[in-house]
């Protein structure tokens, strides 16, 4: 960027005095009044000590030699700066790392009126910053917030001086969409600027490994003097915080409260309104809906079809018509034979579609039987594009594979170390983010981390320098594991006392109680007492607490999932056992399982329906699934007794009685936390593997299908709520995704996806429908491989999909995880393994994708090459190398609506391909044998199902955003051809860029700056 020596100076002036105390949460949710946590940045109570409240573990300094902090009469301990030189603090630059806009409040009982004071100020230099100015500067007198870049253009407000020896409240809300600045006092409208940056990287950077200079109490413009001032509560969120919200958290100080539960009501405001009784994009046209009947057995609620054949004006062709139909809590309509009706809506009209519903008896269950088994990583390899360029596939491997060959095991290995007290390897470094010293769930990397080089390992045969890399990694890290769980539970030293039993492990060495204290000075490491088998990157206190009903949260008396961190270590050690051998992996993870059932078996269900119901406390990942798995491996009973342990009877059976629930496709997820749940359906799906139980496999159809239709965002994401107030719950009601979706948090938790895509490939091992394996390819296509940076292995948490949004990456070098960031490594080792499955008996083949690709089918000495430049062009090519007769099955996608045409060595096949369908050919193979596949694309509309004009445009499989110049706050308003819409599209295919009038379209997967996945559409 040229530099000018003029400044841009967005100046505000306020003052405010607002009352607020800071009781903690409620029912263990960081539900922060009313405002989700994803929404926070960073919170610095400054009651004793720097460190950031939030999950982010943000942690501030304090530069001085000591942090002082004193007893105030109104908040308790309080920070005291002393306005010395060395007396401010600084906060971790990557706390403002890719921010869109920027929300700061905080308390402040100012000490000195001299001028220059700083109450914050975040930059990158004197030139280049934000900051907080409670008296003013030498230059302008009065409170002062100020924007400053280098280019010319000012603009400002003026309020007083803030009073000395008072405690004053201040808030400041960038909104960058809206390039507006606002202020609050009492939690009304204090000030505004109008026409600020379009862009905060003006500010703080361009690039997110950028240095920032982040300080509070400290200018940085040499010579101000530093802040003389009490502090207290000084928090950071990375969305604008709107007037309900700011409202909300004045309001809440005066009565006392500070938080509420998850399940909250919309606190953020709505999206730009539409009336509810216009009608829509290819709505506008709609004459008729056709009524539908469908059939139920007693006790199950119908799957009513989420689109009915319409007819158009003037003989128009359209999609078929979305309809809203009511979600029942519970299946008192089924309950015996009969027949009655349910209405639904069309959303912008009046038309109201009729499903007629016969309930019949209860007949034996038709649930299928799993036919198809997946290949192994190892013989299924990606391949460059017909035209010899690596794919977006390849690139995405290659940066994360890289990356993780230059990964230090012990780091990952770091604290479990510190947990057992045993002492680091010289220069071995913790990891940070979400598996730091205080963090409670520390040790969830590691289990990503075992999966991710056991995927690497089977996948890296092109490469055998890497693939010994790997190896000698999980061995590594297997065998530290082993030792340290062989200590647990047994004599440290010749007589020495000990406890065997996991379900005695009494309280902590000089405790009176279990607790959560990880720190250096708290935490226990008494292994000897722990249980045999144990292994955790923490003792086992938080497992206990759990059980006695501790709830989420930072305190040393609450607790942070410690079944899904263990649920990752588990996984992450039967993957390795599975693709190398390795007996002291499942030995391992037999050794903790069997410390969780002796635990969990003796507790009574009503307990373990109150934990696994727990706000994220209860969260316990995929634990169902894994010791299914590990009974499916070892055959031994105890493990499926476990496995159904982590049955969560009241979302998936409604009751112990088994009345209701998913089973019986009641939608009892609705408000829920997603990724929380997820997981425990695709453990559901595995229970019915192992036990042929049919309510496991209605559990799983049905929230999937339920899932896919009525809580998906378009790139195939879900989750996002604004209520309730949680960017990742669903939504608080199901398919109003407008009216109660696109939370300013972000939406589509990008580890929820991936776990959907498991749901997704489990499922159809038992049903081979297409839905199943398009909806594979719409999450594979526009978020997995969209989540991942330019040119590192970063990727995203949640993906917003708001008007001109910008993706923000993180975890470039692998140093520090979020969940998302964990199951991002497990994504890009495995992209080609649901590429094609087989029949169990090897009599037939699936090609559920068309990516380059080569599939070593050993069990038939087959081996099946797919070249292509797919999707960059609408055909690939199968060649088949060996001899033999079986089936070819070859998905017909649902969105090949203009033909699906195969030819065999050239010549034109004759068969019935019906979109959303699988096409069969079965015939005696011989070698040098070509298959031909053309499927031409078409552009169509995916509209959000309760607001049909906020539409997404694909085309074919691919998401295609618009590429915007700046921030805005409305949607971006196109118009399309209504009998036609490809002609108001230009473009070049083969590049997949397109235009609609200036407006340039791109593919999602390669969209880096802003863009908008939703736009305002007008058929004409």
């Amino acid at each position: 960027m040229k530099m000018h020596k003029k400044f841009l100076t967005a100046i505000l002036l306020f003052t405010a005095l607002i009352p607020i105390n800071t009781a903690q949460a409620q029912n263990g949710d960081q539900i922060l009044d009313g405002i989700g946590e994803t929404g926070m940045i960073a919170r610095y109570l400054f009651d004793g000590n720097v460190k950031d409240w939030s999950r982010n573990n943000l942690h501030a300094k304090y530069q001085g030699n000591e942090a002082v902090f004193i007893n105030d009469a109104r908040f308790g301990k309080v920070l005291l700066l002393s306005g010395a030189n060395n007396a401010f603090i600084t906060i971790p630059g990557e706390a403002l790392a890719d921010t869109e806009s920027i929300s700061i409040s905080g308390w402040i009982n100012l000490r000195s009126e001299q001028p220059g004071q700083r109450f914050f100020d975040f930059g990158k230099d004197a030139n280049n910053h934000f900051f907080a100015a409670p008296v003013g500067t030498t230059a302008q007198e009065g409170y002062q917030v100020l924007l400053t870049t280098e280019k010319n253009n000012k603009k400002g407000a003026v309020s007083p001086t803030i009073t000395r020896n008072k405690w004053i409240h201040l808030a400041v809300v960038i909104d960058v969409p809206s390039k507006s600045i606002t202020t609050y006092v009492d939690g009304k409208p204090a000030g505004e600027a109008k026409d600020i940056l379009p862009d905060l990287k003006e500010v703080f950077g361009q690039q997110s490994g950028e240095k920032k200079l982040l300080y509070i109490g400290k200018s940085l413009v040499p010579g101000d003097p530093n802040l003389n001032a009490l502090i207290h509560d000084f928090r950071i969120y990375r969305v604008p915080l709107s007037r309900k919200q700011i409202t909300g958290i004045y309001n809440n100080s005066q009565k006392g409260i500070n938080e509420s539960s998850v399940n909250v009501g919309k606190s953020e405001e709505d999206l730009p309104h539409f009336s509810k009784t216009t009608p829509q994009l290819y709505n506008t046209y709609l004459i008729h809906v056709s009524d539908v009947e469908v059939e139920t057995e007693v006790g199950n609620l119908p799957r009513l079809p989420s689109y009915l054949t319409g007819t158009y004006k003037n003989e128009m062709k359209g999609p078929k018509v979305r309809v809203l139909w009511p979600s029942p809590i519970d299946n008192s309509a089924v309950l015996k034979p009969g027949r009655y009706a349910v209405t639904g809506r069309i959303a912008g009209t009046d038309f109201q579609p009729k499903a007629y519903i016969t309930v019949k008896g209860s007949g034996k269950s038709n649930t299928p039987n799993s036919t198809l088994e997946e290949f192994n990583l190892n013989q299924v390899s990606l391949a460059s594009d017909d035209h010899g360029h690596e794919t977006k596939f390849i690139e995405n491997r290659d940066k994360f594979i890289t990356t993780l060959a230059k990964t230090d095991p012990n780091s990952f290995l770091y604290m479990f170390r510190h947990a057992f007290g045993q002492k680091q390897p010289e220069g071995s470094k913790p990891l940070g983010v979400w598996d730091s010293e205080d963090t409670k769930l520390r040790g969830h990397a590691t289990g990503h981390y075992l999966t991710a080089i056991a995927q690497a390992y089977a996948g890296t045969g092109y490469d055998k320098k890497l693939q010994d890399n790997f190896s000698k990694k999980m061995e590594y890290m297997v065998n530290t594991l082993y030792e340290l769980s062989n200590l647990s539970g047994k004599m440290k030293k010749a007589g020495g006392s000990f406890v065997s039993d996991p379900s005695a492990v009494p309280h902590g060495p000089g405790k009176s109680g279990y607790d959560s204290d990880l720190s250096q000075a708290g935490i226990r490491s008494d292994y000897w007492n722990w249980g045999e088998g144990f292994i955790s990157a923490y003792p086992p206190d938080q497992f206990i607490m759990l059980e006695n009903g501790a709830l989420y949260g930072g305190k040393n008396n609450q607790v942070w999932a410690p079944y899904y961190t263990l649920h990752k270590i588990l996984a992450g050690l039967l993957d390795v056992y599975e693709v190398s051998g390795n007996k002291k992996a499942l030995e391992t993870a037999a050794g903790m399982s069997d410390w969780v059932y002796a635990r969990l078996s003796k507790l009574p269900t009503a307990t373990l329906i109150k934990m696994w119901n727990t706000y994220i406390a209860g969260e316990f990942g995929g634990m169902n699934e894994s010791m299914a798995r590990l009974y499916r491996i070892t055959g031994d009973q105890k493990y499926m007794k476990t496995a159904q342990l982590f049955d969560n009877i009241k979302v998936f059976f409604g009751d112990t009685a088994h009345s209701h629930g998913l089973a019986r496709n009641v939608d009892t997820f609705r408000g829920l936390h997603a990724n929380q749940h997820i997981p425990q359906i695709v453990g559901s799906i595995e229970m019915y593997r192992v036990s042929h139980k049919p309510e496991y496999y209605k559990v799983a159809d049905n929230f999937w299908y339920k899932t896919v239709n009525d809580y998906m965002y378009s790139i195939g994401g879900v989750a996002g709520a604004r209520n309730p107030a949680n960017a990742e719950c669903f939504i608080s009601q199901p398919a109003t995704l407008y009216e109660n979706g696109f939370s300013a948090g972000g939406q589509n938790e990008t580890c929820a996806t991936y776990n959907m895509l498991k749901l997704t490939s489990s499922l159809f091992l038992f049903d081979q429908r297409a839905e199943l394996m398009d909806y594979y390819e719409r999450g594979l296509y526009n978020h997995i491989l969209a989540s991942v940076a330019k040119d590192s292995p970063a990727n995203t948490y949640h993906v917003p999909l708001g008007p001109s949004s910008i993706k923000q990456f993180s975890n470039p070098d692998m140093t520090g995880f979020t969940c998302c960031n964990g199951t991002a490594i497990e994504s890009s080792t495995k992209l080609q393994n649901s590429i094609y499955f087989k029949s169990k008996d090897d009599q037939a083949l699936y090609v559920n994708l068309y990516i380059p690709s080569t599939l070593n089918w050993t069990q038939r000495n087959i081996t099946i090459e797919q070249t292509t430049n797919f999707p960059k062009e609408d055909h690939t090519r199968l060649t088949i190398k060996g001899n033999g007769k079986f089936d070819i099955n070859m998905r017909v996608p649902g969105w090949a609506t203009k033909g699906f045409f195969v030819k065999i060595n050239g010549k034109e096949q004759k068969l019935h391909a019906e979109p959303g369908s699988y096409v069969k050919i079965n015939r005696k193979w011989k070698d040098g044998d070509i298959i031909e596949l053309k499927m031409p694309f078409e552009f169509h509309l995916d509209p959000v199902m309760d607001q049909q004009n906020i539409a997404s445009l694909f085309y074919g499989p691919i998401l295609l955003a618009a590429q915007e110049p700046e921030a805005r706050k409305e949607w971006r308003k196109v118009t399309l051809d209504a009998k036609d819409i490809s002609k108001s599209i230009k473009g070049d295919p083969q590049q997949l860029t397109f235009t609609i009038g200036d407006v340039v379209f791109k593919p999602f997967y390669e969209t880096y700056g802003r863009n908008s996945v939703y736009l305002d559409f007008t058929l004409k």
